[in-house]
Protein backbone atom coordinates (compact mmCIF):
# COMPACT_ATOMS: atom_id res chain seq x y z
CA UNK A 1 0.00 0.00 0.00
CA UNK A 2 1.28 3.48 -0.83
CA UNK A 3 0.11 7.08 -0.98
CA UNK A 4 -0.55 6.85 -4.70
CA UNK A 5 -3.04 4.00 -4.22
CA UNK A 6 -4.83 6.02 -1.54
CA UNK A 7 -5.04 8.96 -3.93
CA UNK A 8 -6.43 6.65 -6.59
CA UNK A 9 -9.11 5.34 -4.24
CA UNK A 10 -10.08 8.91 -3.33
CA UNK A 11 -10.25 9.93 -7.01
CA UNK A 12 -12.52 7.01 -7.92
CA UNK A 13 -14.82 7.80 -5.00
CA UNK A 14 -15.03 11.47 -6.00
CA UNK A 15 -15.49 10.98 -9.74
CA UNK A 16 -17.55 7.77 -9.79
CA UNK A 17 -15.87 6.03 -12.72
CA UNK A 18 -12.53 4.40 -13.41
CA UNK A 19 -12.19 6.29 -16.69
CA UNK A 20 -12.74 9.72 -15.13
CA UNK A 21 -10.34 8.92 -12.29
CA UNK A 22 -7.72 7.65 -14.74
CA UNK A 23 -8.01 10.85 -16.76
CA UNK A 24 -7.68 13.01 -13.64
CA UNK A 25 -4.69 10.99 -12.42
CA UNK A 26 -3.14 10.87 -15.91
CA UNK A 27 -2.71 7.11 -16.04
CA UNK A 28 -4.34 4.46 -18.20
CA UNK A 29 -7.55 2.76 -17.11
CA UNK A 30 -5.95 -0.73 -17.06
CA UNK A 31 -3.09 0.54 -14.89
CA UNK A 32 -5.55 2.15 -12.46
CA UNK A 33 -7.69 -1.00 -12.30
CA UNK A 34 -4.64 -3.17 -11.59
CA UNK A 35 -3.41 -0.81 -8.87
CA UNK A 36 -6.80 -0.81 -7.12
CA UNK A 37 -7.01 -4.60 -7.43
CA UNK A 38 -3.65 -4.88 -5.66
CA UNK A 39 -4.95 -2.60 -2.90
CA UNK A 40 -8.04 -4.78 -2.48
CA UNK A 41 -5.86 -7.89 -2.36
CA UNK A 42 -3.59 -6.36 0.25
CA UNK A 43 -6.52 -5.32 2.45
CA UNK A 44 -8.33 -8.61 1.86
CA UNK A 45 -11.62 -6.91 0.98
CA UNK A 46 -13.56 -5.72 -2.05
CA UNK A 47 -13.50 -1.94 -1.94
CA UNK A 48 -15.44 -1.13 -5.11
CA UNK A 49 -18.87 -2.20 -6.37
CA UNK A 50 -18.56 -2.12 -10.15
CA UNK A 51 -21.83 -1.29 -11.89
CA UNK A 52 -21.17 -1.16 -15.58
CA UNK A 53 -19.05 1.89 -16.27
CA UNK A 54 -19.67 3.41 -12.84
CA UNK A 55 -18.30 2.30 -9.50
CA UNK A 56 -19.39 2.86 -5.91
CA UNK A 57 -17.71 2.26 -2.60
CA UNK A 58 -18.59 -0.95 -0.80
CA UNK A 59 -18.98 -0.87 2.98
CA UNK A 60 -15.32 -1.90 3.26
CA UNK A 61 -14.45 0.72 0.65
CA UNK A 62 -16.18 3.46 2.64
CA UNK A 63 -14.23 2.46 5.75
CA UNK A 64 -10.97 2.40 3.81
CA UNK A 65 -11.79 5.72 2.13
CA UNK A 66 -12.27 7.48 5.47
CA UNK A 67 -8.82 6.43 6.63
CA UNK A 68 -7.26 7.07 3.21
CA UNK A 69 -8.44 10.67 3.24
CA UNK A 70 -7.23 11.17 6.80
CA UNK A 71 -3.81 9.76 5.85
CA UNK A 72 -3.61 11.98 2.75
CA UNK A 73 -4.54 15.00 4.85
CA UNK A 74 -1.76 14.19 7.32
CA UNK A 75 0.65 13.70 4.42
CA UNK A 76 -0.14 17.20 3.14
CA UNK A 77 0.40 18.64 6.62
CA UNK A 78 3.69 16.78 6.90
CA UNK A 79 4.91 18.14 3.56
CA UNK A 80 3.92 21.67 4.56
CA UNK A 81 5.75 21.32 7.88
CA UNK A 82 8.87 19.98 6.15
CA UNK A 83 8.79 22.77 3.55
CA UNK A 84 8.44 25.37 6.30
CA UNK A 85 11.32 23.84 8.25
CA UNK A 86 13.53 23.85 5.15
CA UNK A 87 12.59 27.48 4.48
CA UNK A 88 13.35 28.45 8.07
CA UNK A 89 16.69 26.66 7.92
CA UNK A 90 17.71 28.53 4.77
CA UNK A 91 16.33 31.93 5.83
CA UNK A 92 18.04 34.03 8.47
CA UNK A 93 15.87 36.39 10.50
CA UNK A 94 17.34 39.84 11.17
CA UNK A 95 15.95 42.38 13.61
CA UNK A 96 17.10 45.96 13.04
CA UNK A 97 16.62 49.33 14.70
CA UNK A 98 16.95 51.23 11.39
CA UNK A 99 16.81 50.52 7.64
CA UNK A 100 20.22 51.75 6.40
CA UNK A 101 22.37 49.27 8.38
CA UNK A 102 20.10 46.46 7.18
CA UNK A 103 20.84 47.44 3.58
CA UNK A 104 24.55 47.53 4.43
CA UNK A 105 24.31 44.05 5.94
CA UNK A 106 22.36 42.77 2.93
CA UNK A 107 25.04 44.06 0.56
CA UNK A 108 27.81 42.36 2.55
CA UNK A 109 25.92 39.07 2.67
CA UNK A 110 25.15 39.16 -1.07
CA UNK A 111 28.84 39.65 -1.79
CA UNK A 112 29.95 36.53 0.10
CA UNK A 113 26.80 34.39 0.51
CA UNK A 114 24.56 35.12 -2.51
CA UNK A 115 22.36 32.09 -1.79
CA UNK A 116 21.46 33.16 1.77
CA UNK A 117 17.97 34.53 2.28
CA UNK A 118 17.12 37.21 4.82
CA UNK A 119 13.85 37.97 6.51
CA UNK A 120 13.88 41.27 8.39
CA UNK A 121 11.76 43.40 10.65
CA UNK A 122 12.25 46.76 12.32
CA UNK A 123 12.32 46.53 16.10
CA UNK A 124 13.03 48.56 19.21
CA UNK A 125 16.53 48.32 20.69
CA UNK A 126 15.45 46.29 23.72
CA UNK A 127 13.59 43.82 21.50
CA UNK A 128 16.65 43.30 19.30
CA UNK A 129 18.79 42.52 22.35
CA UNK A 130 16.22 40.18 23.90
CA UNK A 131 15.43 38.25 20.72
CA UNK A 132 19.11 37.71 19.87
CA UNK A 133 19.73 36.27 23.33
CA UNK A 134 16.54 34.17 23.18
CA UNK A 135 17.45 32.84 19.69
CA UNK A 136 14.22 34.27 18.27
CA UNK A 137 16.23 36.08 15.58
CA UNK A 138 19.53 35.00 14.02
CA UNK A 139 21.13 38.43 13.76
CA UNK A 140 20.41 41.81 15.30
CA UNK A 141 21.36 45.34 14.35
CA UNK A 142 21.76 47.57 17.39
CA UNK A 143 22.65 51.23 17.89
CA UNK A 144 24.80 50.40 20.90
CA UNK A 145 27.45 47.73 21.49
CA UNK A 146 26.69 44.83 23.80
CA UNK A 147 29.30 43.25 26.06
CA UNK A 148 27.34 40.21 27.25
CA UNK A 149 29.35 36.95 27.08
CA UNK A 150 26.45 35.23 25.30
CA UNK A 151 26.33 37.80 22.48
CA UNK A 152 28.88 38.48 19.76
CA UNK A 153 29.10 42.12 18.71
CA UNK A 154 30.99 44.02 16.01
CA UNK A 155 30.78 47.49 14.48
CA UNK A 156 28.71 47.52 11.28
CA UNK A 157 28.52 51.16 10.10
CA UNK A 158 27.92 54.77 11.08
CA UNK A 159 25.17 56.99 9.76
CA UNK A 160 24.85 60.77 9.95
CA UNK A 161 21.74 62.80 9.29
CA UNK A 162 21.52 65.97 7.27
CA UNK A 163 18.56 68.09 6.24
CA UNK A 164 17.43 68.46 2.63
CA UNK A 165 15.82 71.83 1.90
CA UNK A 166 14.48 73.56 -1.23
CA UNK A 167 17.04 75.99 -2.64
CA UNK A 168 14.92 79.02 -1.78
CA UNK A 169 14.35 78.08 1.86
CA UNK A 170 15.63 80.65 4.43
CA UNK A 171 17.86 78.01 6.04
CA UNK A 172 19.31 76.72 2.76
CA UNK A 173 22.45 78.88 2.93
CA UNK A 174 23.38 77.84 6.47
CA UNK A 175 26.58 75.81 6.88
CA UNK A 176 24.98 73.63 9.53
CA UNK A 177 21.71 73.31 11.40
CA UNK A 178 20.53 72.34 14.85
CA UNK A 179 17.25 70.97 16.11
CA UNK A 180 16.45 74.42 17.49
CA UNK A 181 16.68 75.85 13.97
CA UNK A 182 14.11 73.35 12.71
CA UNK A 183 11.27 73.83 15.17
CA UNK A 184 7.98 74.76 13.47
CA UNK A 185 9.19 73.46 10.09
CA UNK A 186 7.24 70.94 8.00
CA UNK A 187 9.00 67.65 7.24
CA UNK A 188 8.28 64.83 4.84
CA UNK A 189 9.16 61.50 6.50
CA UNK A 190 9.23 57.90 5.38
CA UNK A 191 7.50 55.81 8.03
CA UNK A 192 9.91 52.87 8.23
CA UNK A 193 13.00 54.67 9.57
CA UNK A 194 13.27 52.77 12.83
CA UNK A 195 14.59 54.58 15.88
CA UNK A 196 15.22 57.76 13.87
CA UNK A 197 11.48 58.43 14.05
CA UNK A 198 11.59 58.51 17.85
CA UNK A 199 14.56 60.86 17.72
CA UNK A 200 12.78 63.35 15.46
CA UNK A 201 9.65 63.24 17.60
CA UNK A 202 11.72 63.86 20.73
CA UNK A 203 13.84 66.73 19.43
CA UNK A 204 11.29 68.44 17.18
CA UNK A 205 8.07 68.55 19.22
CA UNK A 206 6.81 71.65 17.39
CA UNK A 207 7.55 70.46 13.85
CA UNK A 208 4.92 69.08 11.48
CA UNK A 209 5.56 65.62 10.03
CA UNK A 210 3.93 64.36 6.84
CA UNK A 211 4.50 60.61 6.99
CA UNK A 212 4.49 58.38 3.91
CA UNK A 213 4.10 54.60 4.07
CA UNK A 214 5.02 53.95 0.41
CA UNK A 215 8.72 54.52 -0.31
CA UNK A 216 8.18 55.17 -4.03
CA UNK A 217 5.61 57.86 -3.22
CA UNK A 218 7.94 59.30 -0.59
CA UNK A 219 10.78 59.55 -3.12
CA UNK A 220 8.55 61.28 -5.64
CA UNK A 221 7.30 63.79 -3.10
CA UNK A 222 10.83 64.60 -1.96
CA UNK A 223 11.56 65.92 -5.46
CA UNK A 224 8.36 67.95 -5.75
CA UNK A 225 7.40 69.02 -2.23
CA UNK A 226 8.56 72.24 -0.53
CA UNK A 227 8.77 70.31 2.75
CA UNK A 228 12.09 69.58 4.41
CA UNK A 229 13.29 66.02 4.79
CA UNK A 230 16.12 64.17 6.48
CA UNK A 231 18.72 62.36 4.43
CA UNK A 232 21.59 60.14 5.44
CA UNK A 233 25.18 59.83 4.32
CA UNK A 234 24.75 56.08 3.88
CA UNK A 235 25.71 55.26 0.29
CA UNK A 236 22.65 53.03 -0.06
CA UNK A 237 20.39 56.08 0.31
CA UNK A 238 22.33 58.51 -1.85
CA UNK A 239 20.33 60.14 -4.63
CA UNK A 240 20.52 63.27 -6.74
CA UNK A 241 17.95 65.84 -5.67
CA UNK A 242 17.89 68.80 -8.05
CA UNK A 243 16.74 72.17 -6.73
CA UNK A 244 17.49 71.12 -3.16
CA UNK A 245 20.48 71.63 -0.90
CA UNK A 246 21.82 69.45 1.88
CA UNK A 247 22.86 70.97 5.19
CA UNK A 248 24.52 68.87 7.94
CA UNK A 249 22.66 68.48 11.21
CA UNK A 250 25.11 69.48 13.93
CA UNK A 251 23.75 67.47 16.86
CA UNK A 252 25.29 64.59 18.83
CA UNK A 253 22.15 62.50 18.37
CA UNK A 254 22.28 63.02 14.59
CA UNK A 255 25.10 60.49 14.33
CA UNK A 256 24.30 56.85 14.96
CA UNK A 257 26.71 53.95 15.32
CA UNK A 258 25.32 50.56 14.40
CA UNK A 259 26.50 47.15 15.57
CA UNK A 260 25.83 43.62 14.38
CA UNK A 261 24.78 41.17 17.08
CA UNK A 262 24.68 37.38 17.03
CA UNK A 263 24.20 34.81 19.73
CA UNK A 264 27.44 33.06 20.68
CA UNK A 265 25.50 29.79 20.53
CA UNK A 266 23.55 30.62 17.37
CA UNK A 267 23.38 28.80 14.05
CA UNK A 268 26.43 28.04 11.91
CA UNK A 269 24.99 30.19 9.09
CA UNK A 270 24.63 33.19 11.40
CA UNK A 271 28.17 32.68 12.73
CA UNK A 272 29.59 32.56 9.20
CA UNK A 273 27.89 35.83 8.30
CA UNK A 274 29.01 37.48 11.54
CA UNK A 275 32.63 36.42 10.93
CA UNK A 276 32.50 37.76 7.36
CA UNK A 277 30.99 41.09 8.35
CA UNK A 278 33.46 41.50 11.21
CA UNK A 279 36.38 40.86 8.85
CA UNK A 280 35.08 43.36 6.28
CA UNK A 281 34.36 46.15 8.73
CA UNK A 282 37.83 45.83 10.28
CA UNK A 283 39.48 46.64 6.96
Amino acid sequence: MNFEQLRQLDAVARLGTISAAATRLRISQPALSRSLARLESELGAQLLDRRGKSVAMSAAGEAALEYARAILHEERLMRMAVDEAVHRASTLVVGTVAPAPLWRLTALIAERFPDRLLSSRTMAQQDVEREVMDHEIDLGISFKPLTYPAVRCCHLMDERLSVSLPCGHPLAERAKLTFADLQNETFLLYNNIGFWRGLTDEHLPHATFIVQEDYAVFQQLVHTSPALTFITDAAYLAADMPNRVTVPLDEPDACAHFYLLASASGSRQAAEIFDWVQAQTRQ
